[in-house]
Order: C-alpha cells, then structure tokens, then sequence
C-alpha cells in the first residue's frame, strides 16, 4: 500500500534552508579556527588561512541574505501562542515521545529556535559589519571593533549551540529529515507531531481536537 504524503516544503525552500545550512557549516569551521588556536587547521578547508578570512564575511552575508529570506516566509507561522507555551512546559513528555498540545506547522521548540536565530543574526550582521577589515573596520574607533568581535563570538558560541541542538531534534524525531530532503510527511507524522498543521492542510480532523 502506497503511504500517503504531505507536501511541507517545496523544492525552493529546501534549496533556499540548504544554502543556509551550507554557509553555517563553512563559517562555524572558519570562525572557530580564529578564535580557537587548537582549530586553527581548520582553515585548510580553505585552502589558506588568508583564504579563510577573506572568504568568511562574504559567506556570511550570503548566509544572512538566504535566511531574510526564510524570516519573511516563516515568520507568520512562528508566533508563539499558548499552545506552544503548554509544548514547552511538557519538553519531558515530549523527550519521550508524547507529543502535546495542538501544535501547528511549528511546534513551542522551533518556535524559539527561530527567533534565537533572527537574534542571533542581526548581531553577527552588525558585529560582522564593524570588524570587517579591510572595508568597515576603518570606520569605527578599537574599543567599538573589540566590542563588536565580542559580541560577534558570543552571539556565533549561542548559534552552533542551537543548530547543534536543532540538528539532534531532526534527527530524533523520524521522519523530520524526509521533509527537508525530499520536501514531504507522511498524514501520521503531520497528524502526530502538527495536529493543527495537519487539519489545516487536509480539512480533517485530527484525533479528540
């Protein structure tokens, strides 16, 4: 019998979520070569360590451009309500595989990883954008640039933590990987772990809701 599928996302937001994902990978290399001498060899990936650090902003605002990107398409859907309130109470129930509460297209998790990135976002762009030497750095006095390199550490430290966390989720839950590779759910994932999501794409209904 053939499984019945979901579309959850199309080939341009899988294109668009990869891009990003790529830029992440090639600045948490780099930028944890800089900052910690032990990874410094990192920067073989780039051929040169010069390479490296030339390369690095540009990635950087690419990333920040596919991402605008994404927070204009999925910004809607990651309003927090009290639903996900109740989903963030519950992480143990939901570590253990009970889902709770009626949850729509994102649940209370995802919900504030998006936002823990938009955050984190800004802060690299703006950080970023007043180290960045030769172009910028100029414009700004040293106490401003070694704030800024602070912040832009910190803020890049509370982003790998997330995306480590956000990758061990999609790896978790099953199912979830299919949906950014391939772009489709099966109806009992959606209707499991997006109840709400899932009555509103197909007009059924979705267990006592």
């Amino acid at each position: 019998m053939k499984e019945k599928l979901i579309r959850r996302y199309d080939a341009a937001e899988r294109i668009n979520h990869w891009i990003v994902a790529v830029c992440f990978v090639l600045l948490a290399i780099s930028g944890l070569a800089f900052f910690y001498p032990a990874f410094f060899w990192l920067t073989g990936v780039f051929g040169t360590p010069q390479l490296a650090r030339i390369v690095h902003p540009f990635v950087g605002v690419v990333m920040f451009l596919a991402f605008a990107r994404q927070f204009f398409r999925y910004a809607h859907h990651n309003l927090l309500n009290k639903e996900d309130v109740k989903w963030m109470m519950s992480v143990r129930e939901v570590m253990k595989g009970n889902e709770v509460g009626d949850i729509g297209r994102y649940n209370g998790g995802q919900k504030g990883m998006f936002w823990m990135m938009v955050a984190c976002m800004i802060l690299l762009l703006g950080s970023g954008f007043i180290a960045w030497r030769p172009y910028f750095a100029g414009l700004f006095p040293i106490p401003v640039i070694r704030l800024a390199l602070l912040v832009h550490a910190t803020s890049a430290l509370a982003l790998i933590a997330g995306i480590i966390v956000h990758v061990y989720a999609a790896l978790w839950v099953q199912g979830t990987i299919r949906a950014m590779v391939e772009g489709v759910v099966t109806h009992a994932w959606a209707k499991k772990h997006h109840p709400r999501w899932y009555r509103q794409v197909t007009g059924k209904e979705s267990g006592g809701h």
